[in-house]
């Protein structure tokens, strides 16, 4: 069955590549930007634990990759199928403890194993491999979880805890000093320290932060609707009206 359905695929892309004039125009330059709203859009869905959206969503980054493949085969650099022998190779190599005799005891003896291969591959660092366009909350949850495999880490939770405490007293210093550049290396010193302590509890600061996100739209849109409803202009109306309004919408959720 999946055999079928994603031969199906590559011979829908063909026919496209063939006779639909916008898919016939489309580089890989061309497709970049469509693939990373595809991601977020996966990415949405994800949060939300919506299944049909992940689906649908999934489908479409689907057919970016056999869309990259295509043209990648056009240009005499690769198939699907290299991409596709590429990835269970990988997988193969940096998983020896299923496919070779390499004993674990847990799933950071898998990581450990990961980037010692990595290396051995030809990765002149452990931090290597991050894209420089990776988000920063992202990059930075990455880099910790990297320098972890080599032991550059804290031992427990209270560390972290105490060093999150040292870097919000520092940017307090730092407003009160006034220094616009030592403010936000400050700042960029909190919020690594905070997605760092997220990671020792188990919490993934992106979700938690879009979830948070999401939270704020659906409450301030609350507020706007409840002002339309009264007649009232919310530019015209004072910071308590709206944080009463704002109390509402978190006693209905």
């Amino acid at each position: 069955m999946y055999s079928n359905s994603l031969e199906r695929l590559r011979r829908i892309m063909n026919e496209l590549r063939e006779e639909c004039p916008w898919d016939r125009k489309q580089t890989i330059q061309t497709l970049r930007q469509q693939t990373l709203e595809e991601v977020y859009e996966l990415a949405d869905a994800i949060t939300d634990e919506n299944y049909t959206g992940i689906k649908e969503e999934l489908g479409d980054l689907l057919l970016h990759i056999v869309f990259y493949s295509k043209i990648g085969e056009e240009k005499g650099s690769f198939t699907l199928d290299d991409v596709i022998e590429g990835v269970c190779n990988k997988l193969v190599s940096r998983h020896p403890h299923i496919y070779s005799s390499v004993k674990v005891e847990d799933e950071e003896d898998v990581k450990r194993n990961w980037e010692a291969i990595k290396m051995k591959e030809g990765k002149k660092s452990v931090l290597s491999g991050l894209p420089p366009s990776l988000p920063a909350l992202m990059k930075a949850l990455r880099l910790q979880g990297k320098t972890k495999q080599v032991g550059f880490e804290w031992e427990n939770t209270a560390q972290v805890q105490e060093k999150v405490d040292e870097e919000i007293t520092e940017l307090y210093e730092a407003v009160a000093g006034g220094d616009p550049a030592e403010i936000e290396e400050e700042m960029g010193d909190v919020l690594f320290s905070l997605i760092n302590y997220a990671r020792f509890i188990n919490v993934d600061p992106e979700q938690a932060l879009e979830k948070t996100n999401k939270k704020f739209i659906r409450r301030f849109q609350y507020i706007e609707e409840k002002a339309r409803e009264q007649g009232a202009d919310l530019q015209q109306m004072t910071l308590e009206q709206m944080d009463a309004l704002w109390n509402e919408a978190k006693k209905q959720e």
